[in-house]
């Protein structure tokens, strides 16, 4: 089975929901964000602080190439959908786009310092932020709204919308 990408904006579930389905499909987790922290010995915040955004996206790209391509469930940073060559690289396998509406997004980040992109003031760009990638993620494949729904709940339509897709792809 080919990897599943699971992108979508900074607080729509991604790492939470990732863990759940790798533990229902039986296949490891790796989250890009986590890597780039293990391989540069800095968390994600100091790497934009230090190096920059432009750095970042670049150590993603990297991370992206070298996990595996089938076989994992595979969680992003919220901004990996930015570039290009990383969507060509989510389109290689299952990419699952987490919707979740913007005030749900707010409601969940508040007070969460550890996000580079909304500590301190740049919280008020967020709505612009959100608005700008959208049609990037909505490029996704498949496309799950997390508003209001469990982890389980999402983590068991993924899988499913996987099964359906491997069913209809198998000769």
């Amino acid at each position: 089975m080919k990897s599943v990408y699971l992108t979508g904006f900074m607080g729509a579930g991604k790492t939470t929901v990732g863990q759940v389905l790798s533990h229902i499909m039986n296949i490891p987790v790796y989250d890009t964000d986590q890597e780039i922290e293990r391989a540069e010995g800095k968390s994600v915040k100091e790497i934009f602080d230090v190096y920059g955004e432009a750095a970042f996206r670049n150590m993603e790209t990297l991370q992206l190439k070298k996990l595996p391509a089938n076989n994992a469930i595979i969680t992003t940073g919220g901004g990996i959908i930015v570039r290009e060559a990383n969507r060509e690289l989510l389109n290689n396998g299952y990419w699952v786009y987490l919707h979740c509406r913007q005030d749900e997004i707010i409601r969940r980040l508040q007070g969460d310092q550890t996000r580079p992109l909304i500590s301190g003031e740049r919280i008020l760009q967020l709505p612009a932020l959100f608005e700008d990638r959208l049609p990037l993620y909505r490029q996704a494949p498949f496309i799950v709204d997390t508003t209001g729904k469990t982890i389980d709940f999402i983590a068991e339509e993924i899988k499913e919308r996987i099964k359906q897709a491997e069913f209809v792809h198998t000769p």
